[in-house]
């Protein structure tokens, strides 16, 4: 067939030859092409671009700084030489050895001559060298005395050379340490066993030689045998106090992974204090939607690398007290959520301020308010999760393997509308204000509080809603037992806790013994805020395997946080999923009894939303306002009637009276006195004003008739 001569000429694209291989030979070239990196042989210069170029600066810094090193190191060689000979010159080591064997008034005339004989020796050496470099200048020139000069400056240079450990090396009042270990290893050396973390007769192994990093310096060390990183890590106070740093400045990890072990720590420190510069805005405002199966953006750590929060699959808990930037960080957390127009939104808040107001125009359910009315409609929510929960997982045995390969959800099927499983996320702001409410709900016949009921909703949903989508973030300024669940903490998996006041609630918040593990963050400066200690669930970039790191979270003001949920609601439009609050919907579900019960193991639940019919009489009302928090936690079993009459300003007759006719008949009771000794006093069984309180309160009045 022959082609027209209008007819445009395509080229055609290059022919490749290629040869098909196999996994084996695949693995073969893998295997060659990483020799050059594996090999222990091959210096770490020649191993990547960085390391290069860390060497050519060090190489540049050498030979700018060689002449000056070499006229210091000759200058302290002369000075090392004109020592020795003094000694040898006066018969030093003969003296000592006379004055120790108490001999030297029989050893005088021996040493006055041997003095005399090696001054001679000295005499005739320098005439003699004097005479011979004289005869050479005039035999060869001026070079004899350059040549002669450049060796003995070569030699005091070599005598003089600063070695690690050498004895007359160190002036008698040091100068700056900071950073100084950087040009002297020793110093480092010398840091470690002035904070007991090596003993004087150890000394360290050095993997990583001293490098630049960011705005500091990084350095990778093994210890002697037997010591172990995390005794560094749980020291590090003491560590930077021996190297002049504030402990801020001084980041150590242990090396974990096939490059590490129990004995190598690796350390940065900031040439300043890393903290002290302004906070950086999110990078969240510069981006049109975000992915809630991705890390959100949260802070950046010391050495300026960014720290990314993982959520799906896990929960978190923001601890801190009031005015550190806990509500900032729990609103970082909730943004990558509400950039995702495919994940589902839980907001209450109970600091009922305008701080999470905008996140009402995109929340499927939304609350501010710290009443018991707004506690209530909190726990009519939970139990619509507990119920969604639950049905999650019926939906999840019927579907195929291939879209539900286990009994977790995954990003297809948290996207499909049909399945209805969003990601779902779950904020609560002051959430010690719902767990300490003291309304009564009824629950399988019994009157419990409000706020213990809301507990163990909101820790079935931490143990089992992780897997079906339901991600909890919990703040609160009060990081106590008493007002957040052990059981509750314990499934929480990420923790951050910013400034706290002891090192008692750090660890409530982080986990117990975290402090003598070298984080605590009740020693987190004032100064500072938005800093605190993270200690993922998760992947982040300092390592699968850190423990925990120092974050200083991004910046989002109102007005950024508001811009973000104003993006958030029309990307939820343009995908047709935004449902609930956001669109006028009824803020409070109707509950459903029957499932939650099934789910928490109880047989029936009502809630009763009206206040107590029968409130307290006095003075007993007055009794259990004073006993407070002791009435239930089980921290005292008895209160003595002096006590009472001092608090509550009531005679003796008039409170036993009255205490008597609701039930609560004085005992007497035997207690500890400042002297260590035992007293017995009249007073009233906490358990007795307990059951007396409850009794009345559930409409039984007590019978006052008497045998």
């Amino acid at each position: 067939m022959t082609t027209p001569q209008h007819a445009a000429v395509i080229p055609a694209e290059p022919v490749l030859d290629g040869e098909l291989i196999d996994d084996d030979q695949r693995q073969r070239s893998r295997r060659v092409a990483s020799w050059w990196q594996r090999s222990p042989r091959v210096p770490a210069v020649f191993k990547g671009r960085a390391q290069a170029i860390q060497a050519a600066k060090d190489t540049t810094v050498v030979v700018v700084r060689s002449p000056w090193r070499f006229v210091t190191a000759s200058a302290r060689g002369t000075v090392l030489g004109v020592r020795a000979w003094r000694r040898w010159v006066t018969v030093r080591d003969y003296r000592e050895a006379a004055e120790q064997s108490e001999k030297l008034a029989d050893k005088y005339v021996e040493i006055r001559e041997l003095t005399l004989l090696r001054w001679r020796v000295t005499g005739a050496i320098a005439g003699a060298t004097t005479a011979g470099l004289a005869v050479a200048d005039m035999l060869y020139g001026h070079a004899v005395l350059w040549a002669t000069g450049v060796i003995s400056a070569a030699v005091l240079a070599i005598t003089g050379r600063r070695k690690d450990g050498s004895p007359g090396r160190r002036a008698v009042l040091a100068g700056p340490r900071a950073l100084s270990w950087t040009m002297d290893p020793q110093i480092l050396v010398d840091a470690f066993r002035d904070a007991k973390l090596i003993g004087k007769d150890e000394t360290l192994r050095l993997v990583e030689r001293a490098h630049r990093v960011g705005e500091g310096w990084a350095i990778t060390i093994d210890l002697p045998a037997t010591r172990k990183a995390t005794d560094v890590v749980k020291n590090r106070e003491a560590l930077a106090s021996a190297l002049a740093v504030d402990e801020v400045q001084l980041l150590v990890e242990r090396v974990r992974g096939n490059g590490g072990h129990a004995g190598r720590v690796a350390m940065w420190v900031a040439d300043a204090d890393p903290y002290a510069t302004p906070p950086t805005r999110t990078p969240l405002l510069d981006v049109a939607c975000w992915d809630a199966w991705r890390p959100v953006p949260f802070g950046r750590d010391a050495r300026d690398r960014r720290i990314s929060l993982p959520l799906v699959w896990t929960s978190l808990l923001v601890g801190a007290i009031p005015r550190q930037g806990k509500t900032f960080a729990a609103r970082l957390a909730a943004a990558g959520l509400i950039l995702d127009p495919h994940t589902r939104l839980y907001v209450a808040d109970f600091k009922a301020g305008k701080d999470c107001d905008a996140a009402a125009q995109v929340a499927h359910r939304f609350l501010s308010g710290d009443e018991p009315t707004h506690v209530l409609e909190l726990a009519a929510w939970l139990v619509e999760l507990v119920t969604e929960v639950q049905g999650r997982y019926r939906r999840m045995r019927e579907l195929d393997n291939d879209i539900c390969p286990e009994s977790k959800i995954t990003p297809a099927m948290s996207r499909d509308l049909s399945l209805n499983m969003p990601i779902t996320g779950v904020f609560i702001d002051e959430v010690q204000v719902p767990l300490e409410e003291r309304t009564p709900i009824k629950v399988q016949g019994k009157m419990i509080p409000t706020g213990e009921y809301i507990g163990e909703l909101l820790t079935w949903l931490a143990k089992k809603g992780p897997a079906a989508g339901i991600v909890l973030v919990l703040a609160t300024q009060r990081p106590d037992t008493k007002t957040i669940p052990s059981a509750l903490r314990a499934v929480l998996g990420s923790r951050f806790a910013l400034r706290v006041m002891d090192w008692r609630d750090s660890n409530i918040i982080l986990g117990e013994q975290m402090n003598t593990r070298g984080w605590d963050s009740s020693r987190l400066l004032p100064s500072h805020k938005g800093v605190g200690i993270l200690r993922p669930d998760g992947d982040i970039v300092a390592g699968a395997d850190v423990l925990a790191v120092m974050v200083r979270t991004d910046y989002m003001p109102n007005n950024d946080w508001a811009t973000v949920c104003q993006r958030g609601r029309a990307l939820r439009e343009a995908a047709g999923t935004l449902s609930g609050h956001a669109i006028g919907s009824a803020s409070v579900p109707a509950l459903d009894p029957a499932t939650v019960a099934n789910v928490i193991g109880t047989s029936q639940i009502t809630v009763e939303q009206e206040p107590p019919v029968c409130d307290l009489p006095e003075p007993l009302a007055s009794v259990v306002e004073y006993l407070g928090t002791d009435l239930d936690d089980g921290g005292r079993e008895f209160i003595p009637t002096a006590e009472l009459i001092d608090a509550l300003g009531i005679d003796r007759a008039t409170l036993s009276r009255h205490m008597s006719e609701l039930g609560c008949r004085p005992t007497r009771e035997r207690i500890p006195t400042e002297d260590g000794t035992l007293r017995q006093v009249r007073g009233y069984l906490i358990a007795d004003i307990r059951t007396a309180a409850q009794a009345i309160r559930n409409g039984h009045l007590p019978d006052t008739d008497d045998d």
